[in-house]
């Protein structure tokens, strides 16, 4: 059911001063209107609400039948008839006509035009005729490209707009005839073209096709040839029943059908392409694609069927991408992009607004209360014409194409009144013998006709729209032999009007809490959005006044959702954020009013604060707005309490009120840890350590980390996009760090931070800057190797560590604080750390190293580089500031090098700083593939060694008995031999060798 609201749409009225009864009207872009009667056409100028001035005047060939302008080349075309023949034709450059005895230039369209014309052409009115096989019905022009569009009994012809370039400062407009669309089945009473959707109407049937442009599809197109009929079989079969029956004298109504996307093949409509246009044309249309088909019937229920039920005002509405609503760039003369395009058509009663760009989907269907005669569709209104009334109803253009254009609508963060919203009629008013009607910029044009013996006694013509002509007839007086017409413009008022007016009528409602209010704010919301996404109609002022309604618009609608207890009320968010009201702004607007000792807080309201909390504004509430947010939330949702305490925009809530609430909640069954948490970050503000010491003893550690995970702000806020610690944290810091990492490591466990996050966390929370390491920080990065979290990148993690450890290493700078965790804890409760080797405690216990912090990264990075999980080739370019003179240098390069398999190197180095680690080395390290290099390497080593004596002979000659002790055991006599030097003495291997042949024996 249609609600009808009596507002005022329209506002003044001109009288056009026609000599002759119009036949035929349009609107030319902004200022223009063309009236054609008998064999003329007059342009009439209409700026705002002055009256209409002639502009022009010029000679048709005969009666125009139809009459369509289009803004892109400016032109103006006409279906002529005379003599009973009709002809097609565009009056181009028709600003110039100066007088109606001007020169004209008439040209065959396509024909070249010499260059010495220019000047003649340049100042003077062409006409191009368009020859057509057949004679044009109708026509219909691309409100984008400009191209025309001719519907003839059996095909559409189209005619592709151009410049002819005369010469490098003028071109002359033309046309090309570049397409013929053939179709069956179905006669065009009405079409309508926009950028390739071609919609086509007969007298009950719509049909609605996309012509496309790939040229990948083009070995699919059916090239038909002129006078080819191939109808499908369905089609057949109805045409053949159909004539057989009618033969009986029976006339056949077929049932109503609604066919969209592909299905609408079905209708039985074939629709084929031929392409007439020049081989150098830029664009060409290639293949079909079908969008709706939809077949009404005629009202069979009384014996006679009316000739009047018929579809007219057959419309394609197109919505141009705008960029943003808010967004300050100014529409220039650039090609304007697509968003949505809608198509409308009606029968007498009943109107039917379709989208169909990316889906084809019925958006409205509009119920009129009297029969109706033409309507036209604008992106905010359609405006539907009866025998005597003007009718103005609300549209969903605008609401559609928010959501084709912006993907955060129906979010948090934005909202849009829904399509399926209940069409409205804003205004009905009284028009005697009301024949036609257009639309163009912000008038409305009507034609009227009143026949003297059809006026009714009962009515008078409303005093703001008097008829020119027999405004004093009386009744019963006998009629006159002609009717009396009129050619109106109706101008209708600025959106920012209407929309102050509706305003202003939504406030009868407001009182009620209906949601009549809320549907009048969301039609006045949606009358402002598309006036401000036709863009192209507004100057600079008119847009900075349609942002601001725009903005209080918003403002109007949060405050109803935040008011209104519907399953919609968590709409208040979005369109309070549109709004730009500050939260404080917000707050203010809410009546605080006690009713009955209790207050009442709707959950809107509830949403819209919980929410704006939760995202770390930067605004910061006074004291006692802080306050009433408390009371609030404690009235309404008394959990949410401690949450609502956290956050940075409670940040000047008095510490008093935020505990007695707090201590409320826990008389009233509500006690939790989180509520313990939020009292004890209280007592901190005020200063109370011992309440916050007893606060935080009365639940346990792990319990406590539970409670920062359900609200990580009692440590962590950002503010103007920065981590920020707070207080709570700080304290933690220097009492309990231990607690302070396990909880963060939490957080971040449980997706509350992130990684880099919680490293900017603790490098403020020092108050490091810069590449500075502070050692809670490695304690972090220590304890997510023990937690495995998933979501650390390992080698990551290692590299950061290692890094770490080196740079204190080579600098013999100690940690800022006390480790949590020594090496022995990592080791044995963190799998990535490994056990350290044993000869690296033989090479280490070689030298003193008396610092235990010291020994403690050395440990770390040791057992580290021993882990089974570590990328050691990743850090050995970073191994260079340690240095090998020092053991624990030497110990991290050579474990490095063992681990990348270079033996050979490892074994030279230990050889030549600590022999006594090469044994104990070998012994852990030349397993199964390597155990050659006993003999090959580690023997050849130490017998040269030997040779050269020393003060470490002793070590060297030790570890050579070793070395023979093993190689014995594992070669044979014979290879023994062969590897022992050639120089040495026998007395020396002599035991070895009785020990090689032994061994032989007992084999």
């Amino acid at each position: 059911m249609v609600q009808l609201y009596n507002l005022h749409p329209f506002g003044s009225q001109q009288v056009v001063p026609c000599k002759l009864e119009p036949e035929r009207f349009c609107g030319g872009g902004r200022d223009t209107l063309f009236v054609a009667a008998g064999c003329k056409v007059e342009a009439f100028t209409v700026v705002g609400q002055e009256l209409c001035q002639p502009r022009c005047v010029f000679s048709t060939l005969g009666r125009v039948l139809r009459l369509a302008y289009s803004e892109a080349g400016d032109y103006l075309v006409a279906i002529e008839e005379k003599n009973k023949a009709t002809f097609l034709r565009a009056y181009v450059n028709w600003r110039s006509k100066r007088t109606e005895n001007s020169r004209v230039c008439i040209r065959m369209v396509g024909h070249d035009v010499e260059a010495p014309f220019s000047e003649t052409f340049r100042d003077q009115m062409s006409i191009v005729e368009m020859p057509l096989s057949e004679a044009p019905l109708c026509i219909s022009c691309c409100p984008v490209k400009g191209d025309l569009l001719v519907g003839c009994t059996n095909n559409l012809v189209l005619f592709s707009l151009k410049y002819q370039i005369i010469n490098e400062e003028f071109s002359i407009l033309d046309f090309e005839r570049s397409l013929v669309i053939h179709i069956d089945n179905i006669t065009p009473a009405e079409i309508s073209f926009c950028v390739g959707y071609v919609a086509v109407m007969s007298e009950l049937e719509v049909l609605i096709v996309k012509l496309e442009s790939d040229p990948k599809n083009r070995e699919s197109v059916n090239y038909r040839p002129h006078k080819t009929t191939n109808p499908t079989k369905q089609a057949e079969g109805i045409s053949n029943e159909t004539s057989q029956l009618e033969s009986d004298d029976f006339v056949i109504c077929q049932k109503p059908m609604e066919l969209l996307g592909e299905k609408s093949k079905q209708s039985g409509i074939s629709v084929t392409l031929e392409s007439t246009g020049l081989a150098d044309e830029k664009i060409k249309y290639f293949h079909v694609r079908h969008l709706l088909y939809r077949r009404f019937a005629p009202d069979i229920s009384s014996c006679l069927l009316s000739d009047d039920v018929r579809l007219h005002s057959l419309q394609l509405l197109p919505i141009y991408q705008t960029g943003s609503l808010t967004s300050d760039r100014k529409n220039s003369s650039q090609e304007k992009v697509l968003l949505s395009l809608f198509c409308f058509f009606s029968l007498p009663h009943v109107g039917y607004l379709y989208m169909i760009v990316k889906s084809v989907e019925l958006l409205s269907v509009y119920q009129y209360p009297e029969k109706s005669q033409q309507a036209v569709l604008t992106p905010q209104f359609l405006h539907v014409i009866t025998s005597n009334n003007l009718q103005c109803y609300t549209v969903r253009c605008s609401a559609a194409a928010a959501r084709e254009e912006d993907p955060y609508v129906d979010t948090t963060l934005k909202a849009c009144p829904p399509i399926s919203m209940a069409v409205c009629a804003l205004r009905i008013q009284l028009f005697i013998g009301l024949k036609a009607i257009c639309h163009f910029k912000n008038h409305v044009v009507l034609l009227t006709k009143a026949d003297p013996e059809t006026v009714p006694e009962r009515r008078e013509s409303p005093k703001r729209f008097l008829s020119r002509k027999g405004t004093s007839v009386n009744p019963k007086t006998p009629p006159v032999a002609e009717a009396g017409w009129n050619l109106y413009i109706v101008n209708t008022i600025s959106p920012v009007q209407l929309y102050k007016e509706m305003v202003d009528y939504s406030n009868a409602y407001k009182t009620a809490k209906t949601q009549s209010c809320v549907h009048l704010l969301s039609e006045a919301h949606l009358l402002v959005r598309a006036a401000l996404m036709d863009a192209s109609q507004l100057e600079p002022g008119e847009k900075a006044e349609l942002l601001e309604a725009f903005k209080e618009s918003c403002g109007h609608l949060g405050d109803c959702y935040s008011r209104l207890e519907t399953q919609h009320s968590h709409l208040a968010l979005p369109y309070y954020k549109m709004s730009g009201l500050s939260m404080a702004e917000v707050l203010n607007r809410v009546d605080w009013a006690v009713e009955d000792g209790s207050q009442k807080y709707e959950r809107g309201l509830i949403f819209y604060i919980n929410h704006s909390l939760y995202e770390n504004l930067d605004e910061e509430l006074s004291e006692e707005l802080s306050a009433k947010v408390v009371q609030m939330f404690y009235a309404a949702e008394p959990k949410q309490l401690p949450h609502i305490l956290c956050s940075p925009s409670m940040k000047n809530i008095d510490p008093l009120t935020a505990i007695k609430y707090l201590r409320k909640l826990d008389t009233s069954g509500f006690s939790s840890v989180l509520v313990t948490l939020a009292k004890a970050a209280m007592a901190l503000k005020m200063g109370d350590l011992d309440m916050h010491r007893n606060e935080m003893k009365s639940h346990s550690e792990m319990k406590l980390v539970c409670g920062f995970i359900l609200e990580p702000r009692l440590l962590i806020q950002q503010r103007k996009g920065q981590i920020v610690p707070t207080e709570f944290a700080v304290h933690l810091k220097e009492t309990q760090p231990g607690l302070l990492v396990a909880s963060v490591l939490a957080l971040q466990k449980n997706n509350k931070i992130g990684i880099e996050e919680a490293d900017s966390f603790f490098k403020v929370l020092c108050g490091k800057d810069g590449d500075t390491i502070p050692q809670l920080l490695v304690d972090f990065w220590e304890a997510q190797l023990v937690a495995c979290l998933p979501d650390v990148v390992l080698q990551e993690l290692f590299f950061k560590l290692t890094s770490q450890y080196i740079w204190r290493l080579s600098k013999r700078q100690p940690p800022d604080t006390t480790p949590l965790r020594t090496s022995e804890d990592l080791i044995n409760t963190c799998s990535h750390y490994g056990l350290i080797n044993p000869w690296v405690n033989v090479l280490i216990s070689s030298e003193s190293l008396v610092d235990k912090n010291y020994m403690e990264d050395l440990s770390k990075l040791q057992s580290l580089i021993c882990g089974p999980s570590f990328d050691i080739a990743s850090i050995v370019p970073f191994l260079e500031p340690l240095s090998e003179d020092t053991v624990a240098g030497l110990s991290v390069h050579v474990l490095c090098h063992t681990r990348l398999k270079e033996y050979d190197q490892c074994i030279d180095r230990l050889l030549e700083r600590c022999p006594e680690a090469v044994i104990p080395y070998a012994n852990h390290e030349l397993k199964e593939e390597n155990r050659t290099l006993w003999w090959k390497k580690l023997l050849p080593e130490l017998c040269q060694r030997i040779k050269c004596g020393g003060e470490k002979y002793q070590l060297y000659l030790s570890s050579l008995k070793e070395t023979l002790s093993v190689v014995a055991v594992e070669l044979e006599l014979r290879d023994f031999l062969n590897v022992l030097p050639e120089d040495g003495t026998a007395a020396f291997f002599l035991p070895y060798l009785l020990y090689c042949s032994r061994k032989k024996s007992l084999t």
